[in-house]
C-alpha cells in the first residue's frame, strides 16, 4: 500500500522515496526499481445520485425561506405605510391648529399630494366634516363609519380599495381609524 511516497513490504516499513511512472506504478528513486503496487487515486466529480439530493435540499430550503421572506417583506411595508399615515395626521393635525380647527380638502393642501405608500399608490383622503352624508366614508363591518373627522388609508399590496372593510379589496389597507387611535392593516380591525 502507498501512503505518501512511502511503500511497505511484507509488513516491513521501507522509507525510500517513489517517484510515479505511470498510472499504477512508481519508481524507487535511490534503487530505480519499479513498484507495481503503488495505487494513484483520482479524483472524482459528483454522481447524479448526489446532484439530486443537493437539488433536494437547495429546493426545501427555498421553500422554506422565499414565502418567510415575503413575509418579511410585506410587514415592512405595512410598517412604512403605518408610519407614513402618522406622520399625515400629525401634518393634518398641525394644519387644524394653524386653521382654526379647519380639516385640509386635499392632502395636497398640506404638501402631502405625492406621497405614494410602499406599493406605489397615493395615499387616500377624505375629508367627512366638509362631505354631505357618510356615503364615501370607510365603514367597518357592521357598516359603521370608520373615522368622524376625515378617512386616510393605504391601499395596499393590491393597489385597490373600496369602502368596506369586509370587501376583499380592502383587506390589505393600511388605514386610520377611530379618530386616529388605530392605525394599521384592515384585516386587524
Amino acid at each position: 500500500m502507498s501512503d505518501m511516497g512511502v511503500t511497505e513490504h511484507a509488513g516491513a516499513r521501507d522509507n525510500r522515496q517513489r517517484a510515479p511512472v505511470g498510472e499504477d506504478e512508481a519508481v524507487c528513486l535511490e534503487t530505480g526499481a519499479v513498484d507495481t503496487s503503488v495505487k494513484k487515486t483520482r479524483a472524482r466529480g459528483m454522481t447524479i445520485i448526489e446532484v439530486v439530493i443537493v437539488l433536494a435540499i437547495v429546493g426545501i430550503l427555498a421553500s422554506i425561506g422565499i414565502p418567510l421572506y415575503n413575509d418579511y417583506r410585506f410587514n415592512t411595508m405595512v410598517a412604512q405605510a403605518k408610519s407614513d399615515i402618522a406622520d399625515i395626521d400629525y401634518v393634518i393635525a398641525q394644519y387644524q391648529a394653524d386653521n382654526g380647527g379647519d380639516l385640509p380638502d386635499s392632502l395636497g393642501d398640506i404638501g402631502k399630494s405625492g406621497l405614494l405608500d410602499p406599493w406605489g399608490s397615493p395615499y387616500g383622503y377624505l375629508n367627512l366634516v366638509t362631505l354631505k352624508g357618510n356615503g364615501h366614508a370607510r365603514k367597518d363591518k357592521n357598516l359603521v363609519p370608520l373615522n368622524s373627522d376625515y378617512d386616510l388609508y393605504s391601499k395596499g399590496k393590491d393597489g385597490d380599495s373600496v369602502g368596506p372593510l369586509t370587501a376583499k379589496a380592502s383587506r390589505d389597507d393600511v388605514i386610520r381609524a377611530s379618530n386616529g387611535r388605530f392605525v394599521g392593516l384592515a384585516s386587524d380591525y
